[in-house]
């Protein structure tokens, strides 16, 4: 069964695409539910400032082979959350 606490989990683990998918069947089955309308908005939005940099920056992270690559990556995640 999806559920908003499943979502949330999910959400947490950093799976935001299932996530997201959950909360959207959750409004489809009821669509007063405000905290999966909330939910829906906030990971749309998280999803629109990253889309190109996550898939260009994971294959970067996967194929790092040095200290200074792990440094830049690093530079980079910082800049994310400043």
């Amino acid at each position: 069964m999806k559920t908003l606490t499943l979502a949330s989990v999910y959400e947490n683990q950093g799976l935001k695409d299932e996530a997201l998918e959950i909360y959207k069947e959750i409004l489809k089955n009821d669509s007063n539910n405000i905290e999966a309308k909330i939910a829906i908005k906030r990971l749309s939005s998280e999803r629109k400032k990253f889309s190109g940099l996550n898939k260009e920056m994971k294959k970067f992270f996967v194929l790092m082979e040095s200290d200074t690559e792990f440094k830049e990556f690093e530079r980079w995640l910082l800049k994310l959350w400043i």
